[in-house]
């Protein structure tokens, strides 16, 4: 595992704040539309499900080209770019099923995607703003179990898909709002 040292460039926590704002931005309208339409897999669903990783897979992206260009660790965010691709292949698969298979899928990319933002949130430690991040990988790995779980029993909804979206967007939103502010011992 990668770890940080030393002091950040300045435009590391500007850089993460304007994307970490997007996100939040981003889950909260996603969060919207999904709860809305969480009943049914239809057109509009099955878009969303597919999205959401693959607009993950984008600001990891961007966030790799903006910790590169500052000398900071990378590889847990190529491990989430691979993980957000492959999960957004596989709700394109499931959406063409039931609900159960959706959560089944979305519950082991919450699970494993929990994790790396666990890893990521503590080698950025330093920046400020991070236990949030690092809060929102442990719910998120949970949130996968439950998903999973989920799956099992009948009368599944995709509305809890919504709620762990839109409170990883909270997430996000502190962190941004946090970033670079002195870290407290």
């Amino acid at each position: 595992m990668d770890t940080l040292v030393g002091t950040a460039p300045a435009s590391v926590p500007t850089a993460l704040r304007k994307l970490y704002l997007l996100r939040f931005a981003f889950a909260a309208v996603w969060a919207a539309l999904l709860f809305a339409n969480a009943d049914t897999l239809g057109a509009l669903t099955a878009t969303l499900l597919v999205i959401y990783p693959l607009f993950d897979v984008a600001c990891a992206v961007v966030d790799i080209r903006s910790a590169r260009t500052n000398g900071q660790p990378v590889r847990a965010l190529y491990v989430n770019v691979a993980v957000s691709a492959l999960t957004g292949i596989g709700l394109a698969v499931a959406v063409t099923t039931d609900i159960p298979v959706v959560l089944r899928v979305w519950g082991a990319w919450a699970v494993t995607a929990g994790a790396v933002q666990l890893v990521v949130g503590a080698a950025r430690r330093q920046l400020g703003g991070q236990w949030a991040m690092i809060a929102s990988g442990g719910i998120s790995t949970l949130a996968g179990a439950s998903f999973v779980a989920q799956a099992g029993k009948d009368g599944g909804s995709l509305a809890g898909l919504a709620g762990y979206a839109f409170l990883g967007g909270v997430f996000f939103l502190v962190s941004a709002l946090r970033l670079g502010r002195a870290r407290t011992a």
